[in-house]
Protein backbone atom coordinates (compact mmCIF):
# COMPACT_ATOMS: atom_id res chain seq x y z
CA UNK A 1 0.00 0.00 0.00
CA UNK A 2 2.61 2.97 -1.15
CA UNK A 3 1.79 6.33 -0.01
CA UNK A 4 2.33 9.54 -2.57
CA UNK A 5 3.92 10.76 0.18
CA UNK A 6 5.89 10.32 3.29
CA UNK A 7 5.65 12.05 6.71
CA UNK A 8 8.24 10.31 8.67
CA UNK A 9 12.23 9.15 8.04
CA UNK A 10 12.68 6.01 10.32
CA UNK A 11 16.41 5.33 11.76
CA UNK A 12 17.77 2.83 10.59
CA UNK A 13 17.64 -0.84 12.32
CA UNK A 14 16.91 -4.21 12.00
CA UNK A 15 13.94 -4.95 13.40
CA UNK A 16 12.93 -8.20 14.97
CA UNK A 17 9.26 -9.74 14.53
CA UNK A 18 7.11 -8.64 17.37
CA UNK A 19 4.63 -11.40 19.14
CA UNK A 20 1.53 -11.44 17.23
CA UNK A 21 -0.90 -9.26 19.53
CA UNK A 22 2.25 -6.36 19.28
CA UNK A 23 2.30 -7.19 15.31
CA UNK A 24 -1.64 -6.69 15.86
CA UNK A 25 -1.14 -3.31 17.73
CA UNK A 26 1.79 -2.16 15.29
CA UNK A 27 -0.81 -2.64 12.07
CA UNK A 28 -3.42 -0.86 13.63
CA UNK A 29 -1.52 2.13 14.42
CA UNK A 30 -0.17 1.50 10.42
CA UNK A 31 -3.59 1.54 9.10
CA UNK A 32 -4.83 4.79 11.09
CA UNK A 33 -1.47 6.53 10.00
CA UNK A 34 -2.23 5.85 6.61
CA UNK A 35 -5.99 6.32 6.13
CA UNK A 36 -5.50 9.70 8.01
CA UNK A 37 -2.37 10.44 5.88
CA UNK A 38 -4.32 10.35 2.73
CA UNK A 39 -7.39 9.21 1.34
CA UNK A 40 -7.31 5.18 0.63
CA UNK A 41 -7.23 3.87 -2.55
CA UNK A 42 -9.59 1.12 -4.25
CA UNK A 43 -7.19 -1.37 -3.04
CA UNK A 44 -7.31 -0.57 0.42
CA UNK A 45 -10.74 -0.17 0.56
CA UNK A 46 -11.14 -3.72 -0.79
CA UNK A 47 -8.81 -5.69 1.59
CA UNK A 48 -10.42 -3.34 4.82
CA UNK A 49 -13.94 -4.87 2.98
CA UNK A 50 -12.78 -8.35 3.66
CA UNK A 51 -11.32 -8.27 6.73
CA UNK A 52 -12.66 -10.32 9.34
CA UNK A 53 -14.16 -10.00 12.80
CA UNK A 54 -12.42 -8.97 15.63
CA UNK A 55 -11.68 -11.74 18.25
CA UNK A 56 -11.90 -8.78 21.31
CA UNK A 57 -14.08 -9.12 24.51
CA UNK A 58 -13.92 -5.57 25.95
CA UNK A 59 -14.58 -2.11 24.64
CA UNK A 60 -16.27 -0.59 21.39
CA UNK A 61 -13.49 -1.92 19.33
CA UNK A 62 -15.32 -5.01 17.69
CA UNK A 63 -18.33 -2.84 17.13
CA UNK A 64 -16.47 0.10 15.82
CA UNK A 65 -14.46 -2.47 13.15
CA UNK A 66 -16.72 -3.93 11.83
CA UNK A 67 -18.78 -0.80 11.01
CA UNK A 68 -15.68 0.36 9.76
CA UNK A 69 -15.41 -2.84 7.69
CA UNK A 70 -18.73 -2.66 6.29
CA UNK A 71 -17.93 1.40 5.54
CA UNK A 72 -15.28 -0.16 3.37
CA UNK A 73 -17.21 -2.67 1.46
CA UNK A 74 -19.91 0.28 0.27
CA UNK A 75 -17.57 3.11 0.08
CA UNK A 76 -17.09 4.92 -3.12
CA UNK A 77 -13.30 5.75 -3.77
CA UNK A 78 -13.97 9.39 -4.93
CA UNK A 79 -16.55 10.08 -2.76
CA UNK A 80 -14.33 9.29 0.14
CA UNK A 81 -11.11 11.17 -1.57
CA UNK A 82 -13.63 14.32 -1.76
CA UNK A 83 -14.57 14.12 1.40
CA UNK A 84 -11.13 14.02 3.02
CA UNK A 85 -9.66 16.71 0.45
CA UNK A 86 -12.49 18.89 1.67
CA UNK A 87 -12.74 18.20 5.57
CA UNK A 88 -8.81 18.04 5.97
CA UNK A 89 -7.14 19.54 3.56
CA UNK A 90 -9.25 22.65 2.13
CA UNK A 91 -8.50 25.77 0.38
CA UNK A 92 -7.98 27.62 3.37
CA UNK A 93 -8.31 26.18 7.22
CA UNK A 94 -10.01 22.74 6.99
CA UNK A 95 -12.86 21.61 8.51
CA UNK A 96 -11.41 19.66 10.90
CA UNK A 97 -7.86 19.65 11.97
CA UNK A 98 -5.93 16.53 12.26
CA UNK A 99 -3.11 17.79 14.20
CA UNK A 100 -2.71 16.95 18.16
CA UNK A 101 -1.58 19.89 19.31
CA UNK A 102 -4.59 21.41 17.85
CA UNK A 103 -7.00 19.81 20.86
CA UNK A 104 -4.63 20.56 23.79
CA UNK A 105 -5.35 23.96 25.51
CA UNK A 106 -1.39 23.89 26.83
CA UNK A 107 -0.75 23.84 23.30
CA UNK A 108 -1.02 27.52 22.11
CA UNK A 109 2.22 28.74 20.72
CA UNK A 110 4.71 26.81 18.74
CA UNK A 111 7.14 25.41 22.02
CA UNK A 112 5.42 22.08 21.86
CA UNK A 113 6.53 21.41 18.25
CA UNK A 114 9.87 21.89 19.32
CA UNK A 115 9.15 19.56 22.35
CA UNK A 116 7.80 17.09 20.15
CA UNK A 117 10.83 17.37 17.64
CA UNK A 118 13.00 17.22 20.63
CA UNK A 119 11.39 13.76 21.45
CA UNK A 120 11.61 12.54 17.75
CA UNK A 121 14.87 13.08 17.90
CA UNK A 122 15.85 11.09 21.34
CA UNK A 123 13.78 8.18 19.60
CA UNK A 124 16.24 8.66 16.16
CA UNK A 125 13.32 10.22 13.60
CA UNK A 126 12.69 13.07 11.74
CA UNK A 127 10.22 14.40 9.60
CA UNK A 128 9.95 13.66 5.92
CA UNK A 129 11.80 16.89 3.96
CA UNK A 130 9.31 16.18 1.68
CA UNK A 131 6.59 16.61 3.45
CA UNK A 132 4.60 19.40 4.60
CA UNK A 133 2.60 18.72 8.05
CA UNK A 134 3.68 19.27 11.01
CA UNK A 135 5.47 16.35 13.55
CA UNK A 136 1.96 16.69 15.27
CA UNK A 137 -0.32 15.36 12.41
CA UNK A 138 -2.04 12.16 14.21
CA UNK A 139 -1.08 10.01 11.05
CA UNK A 140 3.02 11.00 12.06
CA UNK A 141 1.99 10.08 15.97
CA UNK A 142 0.31 7.19 14.80
CA UNK A 143 3.31 5.84 12.58
CA UNK A 144 5.89 6.81 15.47
CA UNK A 145 4.03 4.01 17.94
CA UNK A 146 3.76 1.58 14.94
CA UNK A 147 7.76 2.26 14.75
CA UNK A 148 8.17 1.54 18.32
CA UNK A 149 6.02 -1.22 18.37
CA UNK A 150 7.14 -2.81 15.17
CA UNK A 151 11.43 -2.45 16.06
CA UNK A 152 10.94 -3.37 19.43
CA UNK A 153 13.60 -1.21 20.37
CA UNK A 154 11.16 0.22 22.32
CA UNK A 155 9.60 -1.29 25.60
CA UNK A 156 6.13 -0.35 26.46
CA UNK A 157 7.45 2.05 29.18
CA UNK A 158 8.44 4.39 26.50
CA UNK A 159 5.75 3.57 24.24
CA UNK A 160 3.14 4.63 27.00
CA UNK A 161 5.60 7.81 27.31
CA UNK A 162 4.86 8.86 23.88
CA UNK A 163 1.19 7.98 23.68
CA UNK A 164 0.37 9.80 26.94
CA UNK A 165 2.16 12.87 25.76
CA UNK A 166 1.28 13.64 22.42
CA UNK A 167 -1.56 11.25 21.29
CA UNK A 168 -3.49 10.29 24.17
CA UNK A 169 -4.67 14.49 25.36
CA UNK A 170 -6.05 14.68 21.62
CA UNK A 171 -7.36 11.24 20.69
CA UNK A 172 -10.74 11.48 21.95
CA UNK A 173 -11.42 15.25 21.01
CA UNK A 174 -9.45 14.89 17.85
CA UNK A 175 -11.55 11.41 16.81
CA UNK A 176 -15.21 13.22 18.45
CA UNK A 177 -14.70 15.96 15.90
CA UNK A 178 -14.13 14.16 13.00
CA UNK A 179 -17.21 11.82 13.60
CA UNK A 180 -19.56 15.35 14.50
CA UNK A 181 -17.95 16.95 10.77
CA UNK A 182 -18.06 14.10 8.71
CA UNK A 183 -21.40 12.14 10.51
CA UNK A 184 -22.82 9.60 7.92
CA UNK A 185 -19.53 9.25 6.17
CA UNK A 186 -16.65 6.83 5.81
CA UNK A 187 -14.36 8.87 7.95
CA UNK A 188 -17.26 8.60 10.68
CA UNK A 189 -16.08 5.37 10.69
CA UNK A 190 -12.77 5.68 10.33
CA UNK A 191 -12.81 8.14 13.82
CA UNK A 192 -14.96 5.82 16.15
CA UNK A 193 -12.69 2.91 15.00
CA UNK A 194 -9.81 5.16 15.99
CA UNK A 195 -11.62 6.53 19.35
CA UNK A 196 -12.08 2.89 20.37
CA UNK A 197 -8.46 1.83 19.64
CA UNK A 198 -6.93 4.89 21.01
CA UNK A 199 -9.23 4.13 24.76
CA UNK A 200 -7.81 0.30 24.84
CA UNK A 201 -4.65 1.94 24.37
CA UNK A 202 -5.15 4.40 27.16
CA UNK A 203 -6.24 1.81 29.26
CA UNK A 204 -3.32 -0.33 28.86
CA UNK A 205 -0.64 2.00 29.31
CA UNK A 206 -2.59 3.22 32.38
CA UNK A 207 -1.98 -0.41 33.97
CA UNK A 208 1.39 -1.52 35.04
CA UNK A 209 3.45 -2.79 31.05
CA UNK A 210 3.75 -6.70 32.61
CA UNK A 211 -0.19 -6.63 32.93
CA UNK A 212 -1.04 -4.63 29.66
CA UNK A 213 -3.64 -6.35 27.89
CA UNK A 214 -3.75 -7.39 24.41
CA UNK A 215 -7.23 -8.64 23.63
CA UNK A 216 -7.94 -8.28 20.26
CA UNK A 217 -7.56 -9.64 16.68
CA UNK A 218 -5.15 -8.56 14.10
CA UNK A 219 -5.03 -6.52 10.91
CA UNK A 220 -2.78 -8.48 8.90
CA UNK A 221 -1.07 -5.61 6.56
CA UNK A 222 2.21 -5.40 7.61
CA UNK A 223 2.49 -2.55 5.31
CA UNK A 224 0.35 -0.05 5.97
CA UNK A 225 3.38 2.23 7.74
CA UNK A 226 4.40 5.69 6.01
CA UNK A 227 8.33 4.86 6.20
Amino acid sequence: MALPDKTLKLCSCHATMPAPEELARANFYGLLARLFYAPPDATLLERLAGAEDLAAEEGLMPEAWQALVWAAARADVDAVHEVYESAFVGTRKPLVSLHATAYTPRCSSKVPLLVLRADFAELGLVRHRSSHQPEDHIAGLCDVMRHLIQTRKRGLEQQGRFFNRWIEPAAQPLCNAVAKQLGRSFYEHVARFAGAFFEIERSAFAMSPAEAPRRFGSWNEPDTHLS
